[in-house]
């Protein structure tokens, strides 16, 4: 039996006042101030990210003055610096090449006389390359954006349109539109093209890009470990074989779901796995609204879709097709962010409406959405069917990240939200007043992990072979469970409208010390695994990931370099 005072101790521990700390949880945290709309952003080096918006009102300023419509954002000081382009960059793509510099493709005409003037040109056949930028601080050689425009231009103008970096480490980009038109795609570059140029800069034309107009800009692309090319655009599949130059029709997204702009869901390839690396593409939200529906009838309060499809691309999953489920509540302009666990954070968006600013029947404000989504959800590719959603201790945020903002994973672990801004320039929309500021408020969605014991990388090389194994220095917290061990290579990709260009994991197959300290990890087998260039590996421990070691995979040589490491039977 117990005592009075055992009882009264219990009782203490129990009081209000003395409750145990709760655990660590998701949190958003206000960083600083971008100083342009955030509408695209790429992590070019473990310690700055490059922005880019239209070329309009920023309030952030070159050294000479001149509006900014790029900035280099320090993940260490959280400062903007501005950096000064030649060409307008809205709505552009981009990727890191095989020798680690961005590229930006695309863009747009510069805007009209009833903003400040920028001296911006043309940029629909732009081609921004920034890097590789080695510097933390980032000054020196690379660290600044370099445009040549009698050298280096696109074969065709193309805006909104879509890049991946494919296995010989350059890119492909995959078509878009013209100009602006109203709404829909009505005046298509139903074409691919590379960069560096293939095929004497003459472009390919796509019967595909025809086919699935006129909802089809930023097409979904990515680069399968066979080194062909998987492609979505409105609610039709594709895999383009590169070499070959064939596409072959995969089956239509069920129940009419729509994920291209301007009926914005998103998609990504989930984690590759050894030994056989199979891929699966899992496509969520935008809309079951008819790509036929005049623009007049579309309004700003039209639900989005709930829907996630998944299909595996072995010749056993297309013949099976996609696999629906659903998420709590539809969402247009979400965006996927693959973790190093594993797991996927579906992010940012609305509950209604479409892509776009101010071109359809019933808008609000500007918006052509509305209801935005502040909390997060994560999904677990691994989880029952049914199972795999959950919002369980993620936060929500009262910053919209609607129609022009963009997320990113971040080499420090966290993500990194910025932008939102479905005006024609940068606004403020009064209180009460229907509409969406332009937000220069940068966020960070931090892991419950960020201020506790997480596993570090304490040694790595800067560049690894394909098919290669290498040591790696960790340390790893106390008790941690050999088998709760992952390692995984990641490209962090370039965000823009709902989609992240060239994201990518692949996990590793590696052998633990004995004592826990060095871990021996074998490469992707080939640059088709993973093309080449920058990658960052992640050291996880259950739930906990590491930073990220910045590693070169393969040669690093400019584009397009040869085959490397080994073929695997089937890829």
């Amino acid at each position: 039996m117990l005592r009075l005072g055992a009882l009264l101790s219990v009782a203490s521990l129990l009081s209000p006042g003395t409750a145990a700390p709760s655990a660590p949880s998701w949190k958003f945290v206000e960083k600083g101030n971008s100083g342009i709309v955030g509408l695209e952003a790429i992590v070019v080096s473990p310690t700055h990210v490059v922005m880019f918006d239209r070329a309009t009102n920023d309030p952030l300023r070159t050294p000479d003055g001149k509006v900014a419509w790029g900035a280099l954002w320090n993940l260490e000081t959280n400062k903007a610096t501005p950096l000064k382009l030649l060409t307008d960059s809205f709505c552009a793509s981009g990727a890191l090449l095989s020798n680690g510099t961005m590229v930006s493709v695309g863009g747009n005409i510069p805007a009209s006389q009833d903003v400040p003037q920028t001296g911006a040109r043309d940029g629909r056949m732009g081609l921004r390359l920034f890097g590789p930028c080695l510097d933390p601080n980032a000054e020196g050689p690379g660290c600044t954006i370099f445009e040549d425009l009698d050298n280096l231009q696109l074969a065709e103008t193309r805006w909104y349109t879509s890049t991946a970096r494919i296995f010989d480490g350059s890119l492909l980009i995959v078509g878009g539109i013209h100009e602006s038109t109203p709404f829909y795609n009505n005046d298509s570059v139903s074409s691919f093209e590379f960069f560096p140029k293939k095929d004497g800069g003459v472009p390919r034309p796509s019967a595909f890009l025809e086919r699935s107009l006129p909802v089809n800009l930023f097409p979904r692309v990515f680069a399968l470990p066979d080194g062909k090319v998987f492609m979505l655009a409105n609610n039709q599949t594709i895999i383009y074989d590169v070499e070959a130059k064939t596409e072959t029709i995969l089956p239509d997204l069920p129940n009419g779901q729509r994920v291209s702009n301007p009926f914005d869901g998103t998609a990504a390839m989930l984690p590759l796995s050894p030994p056989l690396f199979e891929p699966e593409v899992l496509a969520c939200g935008g809309s079951t609204k008819s790509d036929l529906t005049p623009q007049e009838e579309l309004s700003a309060q039209d639900p989005a879709t709930s829907q996630c499809a998944r299909i595996t691309l072995t010749p056993a999953g297309i013949k099976k097709g996609w696999v629906v489920e659903h998420m709590p509540q539809g969402r247009m302009m979400p965006e996927m962010i693959l973790l190093p666990n594993g797991q996927i954070m579906i992010i940012n968006g609305g509950a209604t409406g479409y892509a776009a600013v101010a071109s359809i029947g019933v808008t609000f404000g500007n918006s052509n959405a509305a209801n935005p989504i502040g909390t997060p959800l994560l999904y677990t590719p691994s989880a029952p069917l049914g199972a795999r959603m959950s919002s369980q201790g993620l936060p929500t945020t009262d910053i919209p990240r609607m129609y022009h903002s963009t997320v990113t994973l971040t080499p420090q672990g966290n993500l990194l939200l910025a932008g939102n801004n479905p005006n024609g320039n940068v606004t403020i929309v009064p209180p009460g007043q229907p509409g969406f500021s332009s937000e220069l408020r940068v966020q960070t969605l931090d892991p419950p992990f960020m201020n506790s014991a997480r596993p570090a990388i304490t040694n790595a090389p800067s560049k690894v072979a394909f098919n290669q194994r290498f040591t790696v220095g960790v340390d790893l917290p106390a008790g941690t469970a050999p088998s709760s061990v992952k390692v995984g290579f990641m490209d962090l990709g370039f965000s823009s409208h709902a989609f992240h260009s060239s994201q990518r994991l692949v996990f590793a197959d590696f052998v633990m010390s004995p004592n826990g300290r060095t871990l021996t990890v074998t490469s992707p087998p080939n640059n088709r695994v993973f093309p080449p260039g920058p990658s960052f590996l992640f050291v996880t421990t259950g739930q906990t990931w590491s930073e990220g070691a910045q590693i070169m995979l393969g040669s690093g040589a400019n584009p397009p370099v040869p085959d490397q490491g080994i073929r695997l039977p089937g890829l």
